[in-house]
């Protein structure tokens, strides 16, 4: 197979291009790029509301965590107080008094490491409060538990009812005050995240919708021009057919014409010159029959003679080999058998003719284009398969004529030499004179078993225009 090429005196040329798979790829990396940076935006925008609300709900579980224990440390120390009031030995207040201060300072450090939930005035004012709840409430705790514990068992109802509740009901409620700033403020982050995912959802539709769209636009923009790349190809295919119609057509015409050719200048070497070298001869045999009626002398001439019947038989054979007179006056079979005769004395390669139903006559064409076939296959074996033995099969049937030749030599790899390109001139004629008359090649070949050439034509009958041109072989010719 040839690489098909511009040909300038056509006007084809191959312009270079896009391609549909170049423009098919670009259109899908555009569309892939687009869904790309869209889930990118997506998952930016998610992550950063799932951040916010992972943060709002460890804030708001740590503020009411923290609050809580406020509350339970707050009893706590009011519980330890009465405990003491009602216990006032000497032995205890001291283990009271311990108790108390870390009560105490537990709810210090519960209070320094509170973070209100809504970062705003009412929550930081309500917190300010707490923290001057609380101080007076250590204050209180301190101050009686300060008194004079000999006072306690009469004072500790009023102790407790006056001074020691009022004080820790005053933190619970500030704590119960603080609490439900920070639900209301837990709340109201809650319905901004929840707006943020609304918002982040209607704008992912949007980058998704856009996308679609520039997707769809660049889809579209890829169809047309791929299709307008295949109109053009389509074209371009068109024109290269009817440029390899054009060449088949002028190889056709070229065959026929050299096959004409060689007709015409065998027909004259044997007709013109053929009979002058043959007059030649006779009158020199008549010369030497006189010179030796004369003198006796019968060597005179001998060279002469010898020269002349040397042109006689390099002019049959060259008439021969130009165009073989048994194809048109005998037929095929007996060309090809003539011809095997003389490949097997030339090249010592024993070769056999194997025909079947070969009783009709081709058409002139036909014939001349199977004789030369099969004289190129067999050209290519002496040349080049190292073979010592070669079989040549004819079978006709009703509609088909099958040639095949086969021979047992080195063979070759068929895959690669028809992708190196590889291929002799002569397969080449093979495939185009073939392909001419509308038929198929095939090449069987494994490197050690052989090679097989297949050619399979379809059959077409002599017509009254084949009739045989009357010229007769020279029996001479026909056996070398």
């Amino acid at each position: 197979m040839t690489e098909r090429r511009p040909h300038k005196m056509l006007g084809i040329v191959h312009q270079p291009g896009l391609s549909i798979r170049a423009a098919v790829f670009i259109g899908f990396c555009l569309i892939f790029g687009l869904w790309l940076f869209t889930w990118y935006q997506m998952s930016l925008r998610i992550a950063d509301a799932q951040s916010r609300t992972s943060e709002i709900n460890s804030r708001y579980t740590n503020a009411q965590d923290t609050l809580a224990g406020l509350r339970t440390q707050v009893v706590l120390g009011s519980v330890v107080l009465r405990d003491a009031l009602l216990n006032p030995s000497p032995a205890h207040i001291a283990e009271y008094r311990r108790q108390l201060l870390q009560t105490l300072h537990a709810i210090d450090d519960l209070l320094s490491r509170y973070v209100p939930v809504a970062d705003s005035p009412a929550a930081h004012s309500e917190l300010s409060h707490l923290r001057e709840e609380i101080q007076a409430y250590r204050t209180t705790m301190l101050d009686v538990l300060a008194s004079d514990s000999s006072k306690w068992r009469t004072e500790a109802a009023t102790l407790l009812s006056v001074r020691v509740t009022p004080s820790r009901d005053i933190v619970l409620t500030v704590t119960e005050g603080v609490q439900s700033l920070n639900r209301a403020g837990y709340i109201q982050r809650q319905t901004e995240i929840a707006d943020t995912y609304r918002m982040v959802q209607r704008e992912s539709w949007q980058l998704l919708g856009l996308a679609l769209a520039i997707g769809v636009a660049i889809a579209l923009l890829a169809v047309v021009y791929a299709d307008r790349l295949e109109r053009r190809i389509r074209r371009q295919l068109r024109k290269d057919e009817e440029l390899t119609k054009e060449l088949q057509n002028l190889s056709a015409k070229l065959v026929t014409a050299q096959e004409g050719e060689r007709r015409q200048i065998a027909r004259e070497l044997h007709d013109e010159i053929g009979q002058a070298l043959t007059a030649v001869k006779v009158e020199l045999a008549r010369a030497q029959r006189t010179i030796e009626d004369t003198t006796g002398n019968t060597s005179l001439l001998d060279d002469v003679r010898t020269i002349t019947d040397g042109a006689l038989q390099q002019v049959r054979n060259l008439s021969y080999l130009l165009h073989p007179p048994a194809l048109d006056e005998f037929g095929l079979i007996a060309a090809l058998n003539s011809h095997i005769v003389s490949y097997n004395k030339r090249y010592g390669i024993r070769t056999e003719l194997m025909h079947k139903n070969m009783r009709t006559r081709l058409s002139m064409e036909t014939e001349a284009a199977v004789y030369r076939i099969i004289q190129e296959a067999l050209t290519n074996v002496a040349r080049h398969s190292h073979a010592s033995s070669c079989i040549v099969h004819l079978v006709q049937s009703e509609d088909l004529l099958r040639v095949k030749v086969e021979d047992d030599g080195r063979g070759f790899d068929v895959k690669s030499a028809g992708r190196a390109g590889a291929e002799g001139l002569g397969l080449i004629s093979i495939r185009e004179r073939t392909a001419h008359l509308h038929g198929t090649t095939v090449v069987e070949s494994t490197p050690g078993r052989g090679t097989s050439l297949t050619i399979e034509l379809p059959v077409t009958p002599a017509s009254l225009s084949d009739d045989a041109t009357g010229f007769v072989p020279d029996p001479d010719a026909v056996g070398t």
